[in-house]
């Protein structure tokens, strides 16, 4: 009786074992390319991806005195990416909002051909993400508002605009860098949210993938009664996307209730 009570329970641990294998066999992997500076990534996206879904990160010198232009900045974003091709993720993501805006649809196009050529089997960049969640949600009135200085500030609405948005106002703090960007509390990017509030937009969108938005997106959907994109909600949603995952567990915002249905079209195509 001893002994089958002993073989049993062998079995079992051997099948939560073999259970546990499979799971991790069967997770998805996102790969982000993200600045060196880069301090909020891990502590939003990372944290707030669905079960079954791992985030992984590369680091690049690419912004404030690394800052490039596109043409340069391709064969190291191609190099990272490939790190991360080798660790089999899923979909790869460059993700920088300044970049990947810096010179229009053409240079987020060029951002797309080098993850491609290095082997990503699905990829995004951060203006991609943004445009993919807007269209999600039929918004084409935008209010901007960032961290950045007002020119930088500019030329992003000027890539919402030459991509077919309308910016209806665009609003740059200026904080000084990095260390402010990320230590900014979420309150302060609430408060400016709502005190752009206007009748006429259809999204709010908070751009920066350096700066905390995930505490308060719901809190400024809720008191707007519009929905709110930001750059590391609108990474994680069009990573999601591309997998076919419409689990939005742990993900803020009414862009994710947007995933049944294109998940499921992914699925049949």
């Amino acid at each position: 009786m001893r002994k089958a009570t002993s073989i049993a329970r062998a079995v079992l641990r051997y099948n939560h074992r073999a259970e546990y294998r499979q799971q991790r066999a069967d997770m998805m992997r996102i790969g982000l390319i993200i600045p060196s500076s880069n301090r909020m990534v891990e502590q939003e996206m990372v944290r707030h991806v669905p079960p079954g879904v791992t985030a992984h990160v590369a680091r690049l010198r690419m912004t404030g005195a690394h800052r490039v232009g596109i043409d340069e900045l391709l064969p190291r974003v191609a190099e990272a990416a490939a790190t991360l091709v080798d660790a089999r993720c899923d979909v790869v993501a460059f993700h920088c909002t300044a970049n990947s805006m810096a010179e229009g649809p053409g240079g987020d196009d060029k951002l797309m051909a080098a993850l491609h050529q290095a082997g990503a089997p699905r990829a995004t960049t951060t203006a991609g993400a943004i445009r993919a969640a807007l269209d999600a949600l039929a918004a084409r009135r935008i209010v901007l508002i960032t961290p950045y200085t007002q020119e930088t500030t500019d030329h992003e609405a000027e890539f919402l605009h030459s991509a077919g948005y309308e910016v209806l106002a665009a609003r740059g703090f200026a904080l000084k860098g990095s260390d402010e960007y990320c230590t900014t509390p979420s309150s302060f990017w609430r408060d400016r949210a709502i005190e752009a509030a206007r009748p006429d937009v259809d999204c709010y969108l908070l751009s920066c993938a350096n700066i905390s938005t995930f505490p308060v997106i719901e809190d400024i959907e809720q008191k707007l009664g519009r929905p709110v994109v930001s750059s590391n909600q609108a990474v994680i949603f069009d990573a999601l996307r591309l997998l076919g995952i419409a689990d939005r567990r742990n993900c803020p915002g009414r862009v994710f209730a947007t995933l049944d249905g294109q998940s499921a079209r992914l699925a049949t195509a």
